[in-house]
């Protein structure tokens, strides 16, 4: 690695990190909040003059062409160290409202991360404490890497090499020769949805502050909302469904979604195998909940609302809750919980394992089979007509064994820690999945983790990391040649 292009590359990121952070004192200044703007100006402060002191110290790292050569490693270096330095960063701001500096990481990197598991234990913050929570999730969701790939021209040449890294999908969705033209075109969807969703919640009923921050949590599958009772704090059906349907597309891929927009061939969607499966076992999981809960409470229009909104909360991993969902039976929770490990699809804002990878094992456990069979059968695994390598399947079965063997060892670790096994399985599975709510009085839809243990915080806080970058920039990282630094590029001759 090159210490002139990371320095480069992160000094941008903490500069625009410092520039995107004047949009809570906007709402401050809006609302009269004035307590609230000095925090924000100390963390714009504190973020931009260390990037422009990296980019000034390091020999050579604010030539123009200084990222136009970036290597794959260097990628996901910046990738991994920008996610962290944002959870720093904007944890300074919540330091201001009495949080401690683990609670405030912890809320931060659950926003960024669009988690949506909270340390709160009260609500009587002002407005652009809520604002900041949900305008995380909001960069989150779509990254925070795409977003400055889209608006700066530093990162035009570099930016591909960064897009995957923050995105390593099963593959590549470059839907237009030049990756900042995908960057942009996914954040015009992204933008187009969320505003879409802030009118349709203000006209259900919903005050514009909310349906604002509901919105930005909403398309990010984030879920942090002004109201302590989430959405189900609202009371209203309308506004329950409106939700669901933009949950739902949270969770659909957004190069797919702007290919049906500029086409204008719904059709298009289900012509994607990923997407058809994500509908399919959302269907049939909201069905088996919903038939349950109606054997139990005999409402049908409330099951089939409460296990569709829930289902499709879990799978998207957006977290936000219509009803308290611990206290239905136990037949119930457990088909929940298994939603938990459903995914939604390949690059949408969604986190978890991803209905493409999925599709791929099950896909690659057939061609096994068959292989038993017929010995000297040649047979190629495709995803929507087009042959997936076996470096790719590869990656796919490397990515789902040590996910799993996280989930385990964070599972394992948190339930000696907090002495209960519940609250390790699903807390372990909901900060990796970045789902946020789990289950148990403590973790649950109304629960708070700020009474865990600080070890258990910090395990969430990797997790929940981990989970977003999903593993590949943080497995990179244990080995030993990534960390070989190449001080000669340092510098470069004319």
């Amino acid at each position: 690695m090159r210490l002139n292009y990371l320095a480069n590359a992160i000094g941008l990121v903490l500069t625009y990190i410092g520039a995107v952070m004047f949009f809570p004192i906007i709402v401050a200044i809006i609302y009269k909040d004035y307590s609230s703007i000095l925090p924000f100006l100390y963390a714009i402060i504190i973020s931009s003059g260390i990037g422009f002191a990296l980019r000034k110290i390091v020999p050579n790292a604010s030539r123009p062409d200084g990222l136009n050569d970036i290597k794959k490693g260097e990628a996901l270096f910046v990738v991994a160290a920008s996610w962290i330095i944002f959870g720093i960063i904007g944890a300074i701001p919540y330091l201001n409202y009495g949080l401690t500096p683990i609670d405030a990481l912890f809320e931060t990197v659950s926003g960024i991360t669009t988690t949506g598991a909270t340390i709160l234990t009260g609500y009587d913050y002002p407005k652009t404490f809520f604002f900041w929570r949900s305008f995380t999730q909001w960069l989150g969701g779509l990254g925070i890497i795409v977003l400055f790939i889209a608006i700066l021209p530093q990162f035009a040449v570099a930016g591909r090499q960064m897009f995957f890294a923050e995105a390593p999908g099963p593959t590549e969705d470059k839907f237009t020769p030049r990756i900042r033209n995908t960057a942009s075109a996914l954040w015009k969807v992204y933008i187009g949805l969320t505003l879409l969703c802030i009118i349709l919640l203000k006209w259900a009923g919903m005050p514009v502050f909310d349906a604002v921050c509901n919105s930005l949590s909403t398309l990010s599958a984030g879920g942090f909302s002004p109201n302590p009772d989430s959405i189900m704090g609202y009371n209203s059906t309308l506004i329950i469904w409106i939700v669901i349907f933009f949950m739902f597309f949270s969770g659909a891929s957004f190069p797919l979604q702007y290919k049906v927009i500029t086409q204008r061939k719904p059709s298009l969607l289900f012509k994607s195998e990923e997407f058809r499966l994500y509908t399919l076992m959302v269907i049939v999981m909201s069905a088996l909940i919903g038939i349950s809960l109606y054997l139990h409470n005999t409402d049908t229009f409330k099951s089939i609302t409460d296990s569709l909104y829930q289902v499709i909360s879990i799978a998207t991993t957006t977290g936000s809750v219509s009803t308290d969902y611990t206290k239905w039976d136990f037949t119930s929770k457990i088909l929940l919980f298994l939603v938990a490990f459903m995914g939604s699809c390949a690059s949408s804002a969604g986190g978890g394992i991803k209905m493409s990878r999925w599709l791929l094992i099950f896909k690659s456990m057939k061609s096994a089979l068959m292989k038993i069979l017929h010995p000297n059968a040649v047979i190629n695994i495709k995803l929507d007509n087009t042959t997936v390598s076996n470096e790719i399947l590869n990656q796919i079965a490397v990515f789902v064994f040590f996910y799993f063997f996280i989930f385990g060892v964070s599972a394992v670790l948190i339930a000696i820690i907090e002495q209960n096994s519940v609250v390790g399985l699903s807390t372990a599975i909901s900060a990796l999945g970045n789902i946020g709510p789990a289950f148990g009085p403590e973790t649950g839809p109304f629960g708070s983790y700020t009474n865990l243990h600080i070890i258990s915080k910090c395990i969430y806080i990797v997790n929940m990391i981990v989970g977003r970058l999903e593993l590949i920039p943080f497995l990179v990282l244990f080995q030993a040649d990534f960390w070989t630094i190449d001080r000669k590029a340092v510098i470069i001759k004319k």
